[in-house]
């Protein structure tokens, strides 16, 4: 069968990783295949910050916890998280942040590399210091967190759970 199809089967969402780092090679990669996601109109307005500064992804990781309630790292250990923007003045900006996530994790798998979607990134951009840490890495005011996906190299790989009854209706 197609790899791709293969990878897309296989691909899943990993929560729990080594202490090993994402090299420079393995994040261009997965970076370069966030911007290939298909976005409305081919406008491509969404932005990505890949962090893989350490104490930056504990800022992250602490702002998502935050919004949780809860003081535990909801990155699961992963030293690298990229974050996606969505321009929210464009009806389109979270399908197409979205689209580009679907790639990062797709991407991922790829080079071998673990990844999940850690949701919050619009509560986490909102705060006073979220939009402070956007101003700093110029992403503009308007834009919101679409999703912050985490990398690293997997400890551990879930098997996969079965597809739900009823998950396709055909009309023909």
């Amino acid at each position: 069968m197609n790899q791709t199809l293969e990878d897309l089967k296989n691909r899943r969402s990993i929560r729990k990783y080594t202490a090993e780092p994402v090299t420079r090679a393995e994040l261009d990669a997965v970076l370069e295949a966030g911007t290939w996601a298909p976005t409305a109109m081919n406008a491509q307005r969404a932005l990505i910050v890949a962090v893989t500064d350490k104490a930056v992804r504990d800022q992250l990781s602490r702002m998502n916890a935050a919004v949780l309630g809860s003081d535990s790292d909801p990155f699961y250990g992963a030293p690298a998280v990229c974050v996606v923007f969505g321009d929210g003045t464009w009806a389109n900006g979270d399908r197409d942040g979205s689209l580009i996530m679907g790639n990062l994790m797709n991407a991922a798998y790829a080079v071998g590399l673990g990844s999940c979607w850690i949701n919050r990134a619009d509560a986490m951009f909102a705060t006073e210091g979220g939009m402070a840490l956007k101003a700093k890495w110029g992403v503009p005011a308007e834009y919101t967190g679409v999703g912050c996906c985490i990398l690293g190299h997997p400890a551990e790989t879930p098997a996969p759970k079965p597809r739900k009854e009823g998950y396709i209706i055909r009309v023909e």
